[in-house]
């Protein structure tokens, strides 16, 4: 399982958004995130600039929340991905 967190290098929101994520883990929940800086391109900064942090489960998806963490959606989402061997 995958996820992707815009987010900015000056953005406390933003790293308590990624370790609110990250503690979501557990032994039978295991997923990765790449954090994406978006002030590294300007069309990220034209979509995201003042909603970061934005989490995305599937990118072709809306949104699963933006600013905090909202856990309910991320398990909502986990509960909709195949379990993988």
């Amino acid at each position: 399982m995958h996820f992707t967190l815009y987010s900015r290098s000056y953005c406390h929101l933003c790293d308590d958004m990624l370790a609110a994520l990250l503690a979501l883990q557990t032994a039978t929940l295991r997923f990765t995130v790449d954090v994406v800086d978006v002030d590294a391109d300007p069309a990220l900064v034209a979509r995201f600039d003042e909603l970061v942090p934005v989490l995305f489960g599937d990118l072709g998806q809306p949104e699963l929340c933006h600013y905090f963490l909202d856990e309910g959606a991320v398990r909502a989402y986990v509960g909709t991905q195949p379990v993988s061997n």
